[in-house]
This record gives C-alpha cells, structure tokens and sequence, in this order.
C-alpha cells in the first residue's frame, strides 16, 4: 500500500520539536509547511491535512493566519480529511464557523479529559478511555463548537475534541514527549510554585499513562486511508462514516 500523502502546516514559529514529534506520529509521505512564514500548499493534492499548535491566537489580525484559514476552507471544500491540534483545533473550529476565545485563564500540564462521545462511537477516540489523561498548554478555547459539529472530549477548562464531517480537532496535545513538555513549560511565565508543580508532572509515569492519547494519529490516517479507498461515505455532520459497499 502506498504512503499516505500528508500535508503538515506547522503554526509553531519554527519550534525546534515539532518536526520530530510529528514525524514521529503520522506514519505516511509528509509535505512540512511553515505557515507563519507564509509557506502554504499550491495544491491540493494530498489525502489529508494536519495542523499543528501555536503561539499565535487564531483571531489575530496577521496575514499568514487569514492565508491558512483560507487553504484550509478551499481543502475542506474539497473533501480533504483534516485534523487539527491545540491551535491547530482552535482553527478548523473558527473555519467552520464556531468561536474561539480567550478563557482568562491558562490550562498546562498533564490534564484529565472526558470523553463526551459516549454514546455514538467516534472514529477519532476509538480505543481511548471514557476518561484520559494528556498533555496540555492553551488559554484560548474554542467556546462555541461549529454549527452540526459534534463534542469528543472535555474537561473543566473547556472543549478538548470535536468532529464535523471530515473534520477533527483536539485542543490537548498527543504529539510532546517529556522533552517538548519541559521546554514549553519553561518557556512560559509562570511563578515559580505553578512552574515547579507544573514540572513535577512531567514524569515517565505520566507519559505513558497519557500515550493512549496517541491513538487519535493511528485513528485519524485508518480514517483517511478509509476515505481515500472510497470504502466510506461521510455525512456532513455525521460522527462516523458507514460502509458503502464495493464490489471488486
């Protein structure tokens, strides 16, 4: 079977980890993208799309978040699978038509995530416990999901998974191993007492604990993979494509 043909937009100014971390977990032929140096697809020729986390708000007024947002509705448009991280999550939401705001306060650390897809199984979360444990960093939400768009997973902060479609975003982050966890956490400015509570998390105890997490990566490409073969069909705001049936 051929390698599925991935383009990554990479929103993390030139973050030294991203490229390794997700190298790492998409298993397929990737195309790296600097968003924020304007780097953007000419094409649409890929089986799906992946966006990564930022420093940035996605309501800024900047001309490289108004050029993604706009590749990423004409791929959507186009049927293209796309699945969204942190920032990356936040920007699918705001394509979509649903709010991203900021919460006034700073989620970060190895959070507890509930899954609110409980009855109708999701595509995206399949394998995951109905509560999970994952790595997180934002103080902006998606506050308003998009119009039809179904909620995966949330905690006490704010929504942490969504589906519209071919559509996916999970606001925490499956992709940090400890090493990425500990440079974005010293890169904040937190007080010293959250920075060391912060940092006594980052154990390899909860690394593996939160490795269930991966799984929305394996599940994502099984997805695209499905989609690309034409072995599903997917409603506009279906939470699970069905079989189609083919005959060989």
């Amino acid at each position: 079977m051929s390698q599925l043909r991935i383009a990554v937009l990479d929103a993390t100014h030139q973050d030294e980890h991203t490229r390794r971390n997700f190298r790492r977990e998409l298993d397929g032929s990737l195309s790296e993208f600097d968003v924020t140096d304007g780097s953007l697809p000419d094409h649409f020729e890929f089986d799906g799309a992946v966006v990564t986390g930022s420093r940035s708000s996605v309501y800024w007024d900047e001309e490289w978040i108004e050029s993604t947002k706009a590749w990423i509705s004409a791929a959507i448009d186009r049927g293209m699978p796309c699945f969204g991280i942190c920032w990356g999550h936040q920007l699918l939401a705001d394509v979509l038509g649903g709010t991203v705001e900021d919460m006034g306060s700073y989620e970060v650390g190895y959070s507890d995530i509930e899954r609110t897809d409980r009855d109708s199984t999701s595509r995206l979360l399949e394998g995951v416990s109905e509560r999970f444990l994952a790595f997180t960093s934002h103080s902006d939400a998606v506050t308003e999901l998009p119009p039809g768009a179904t909620s995966l997973a949330t905690n006490d902060y704010s929504n942490h998974g969504f589906r519209k479609g071919r559509v996916f975003g999970v606001q925490f982050h499956p992709e940090y191993d400890p090493v990425t966890a500990r440079d974005l956490v010293h890169s904040k400015n937190l007080s010293d007492e959250r920075l060391a509570s912060v940092l006594d998390e980052i154990t390899e105890e909860n690394y593996r604990a939160a490795a269930q997490a991966k799984l929305v990566f394996e599940n994502f490409l099984a997805f695209v993979r499905e989609t690309t073969a034409g072995d599903v069909s997917v409603e506009a705001n279906g939470d699970r494509p069905s079989a189609t049936g083919r005959s060989d």
